[in-house]
């Protein structure tokens, strides 16, 4: 799978570490930045990731910031980006399945990469289930569509 990694300086550490995670496994991984541990800002990490998702370069992605909120929060003003904000396993793998979320959104300073791996495991073994989600999934993408 191709998949998008980005982080500000909260989540660099992490990035680079589920970074090689991934590319363990075999996926082929865009990193949108942060390079380096310094300050930079969320929302630009999170447009820049996110537009790899809306373009169809990339099939899903993963952000982190400090919490995950910021960037999640900031992912989720880009039409077309579903992103979530889970810190347990159970929470990454239902956002795929009954929200079709696309983007991943996890906190460097909140989680170790033993689960950051496994939080990313959670999510990229399921797919979309469709069915009664996919009714609640067109009503949230209405409501963007409303809100422009």
């Amino acid at each position: 799978m191709k998949l998008m990694i980005g982080s500000d300086h909260g989540g660099f550490e992490l990035k680079e570490e589920v970074k090689k995670y991934l590319e363990s496994l075999g996926h082929e991984v865009v990193d949108v930045g942060t390079y380096t541990p310094d300050s930079c800002d969320y929302p630009d990490i999170a447009k820049a990731g996110c537009e790899k998702i809306t373009s169809g370069e990339c099939e899903r992605g993963i952000l982190i910031c400090g919490t995950g909120i910021g960037i999640s929060m900031a992912a989720n003003k880009i039409r077309g980006i579903r992103a979530a904000c889970c810190s347990d396993t159970y929470s990454a793998r239902y956002t795929r399945l009954h929200n079709d979320a696309n983007v991943l959104c996890f906190g460097g300073r909140v989680v170790g990469g033993g689960l950051a791996c496994e939080l990313v495991d959670a999510y990229l073994s399921v797919e979309f289930e469709g069915g009664r989600h996919q009714r609640r999934v067109d009503k949230i993408m209405a409501l963007e569509a409303e809100n422009k």
